[in-house]
């Protein structure tokens, strides 16, 4: 298992589907994705999902990504 010198930080996307469960994903590790009852059960599935998803990632690929921001985008379909 890779060791990390120093504590990583990531952004995670929040999302609550239909039938209220929380699902968090980082979009800087490929396939890192956890779900919870409540945001607090989400998160902590996540942490563990987090230390699965670093032993076959390369930190300097996780390194590469920058949380820039969002943005809504308001398209029309017909």
């Amino acid at each position: 298992m890779k060791k990390y010198s120093k504590n990583l930080q990531f952004t995670v996307y929040i999302e609550q589907d239909e039938d209220s469960v929380f699902i968090g994903s980082i979009p800087a590790l490929s396939g890192c994705h956890a779900q919870g009852d409540t945001q607090e059960e989400m998160l902590k599935n996540l942490s563990e999902v987090i230390k699965l998803c670093l032993r076959n990632d390369d930190t300097e690929e996780i390194k590469k990504h920058r949380f820039v921001g969002i943005q809504n985008l308001e398209f029309s379909h017909a």
